[in-house]
């Protein structure tokens, strides 16, 4: 029973201590949000095509090599 006991009241710490914590947190604004999803996606389609680009150079490359080889 003591052993239920403890887990009560180190649940209750807990949950206090995650409560005072959640007080300090800011979070962003729509537009922070907006804007900074904004960049990630930009980001990301430019990467996508520049490995794209990257990945169709070395294919390239390499079949020109073993047709060369042949």
């Amino acid at each position: 029973m003591d052993k239920i006991k403890q887990l009560f009241e180190r649940l209750k710490k807990f949950l206090t201590e995650v409560r005072s914590e959640m007080k300090k947190v800011s979070f962003p604004s729509r537009d922070e949000v907006f804007g900074t999803t904004s960049v990630v996606l930009v980001t990301s389609a430019l990467f996508a095509v520049y490995l794209w680009v990257v990945d169709k150079g070395i294919l390239l490359g390499l079949n020109n090599l073993f047709k060369a080889l042949r």
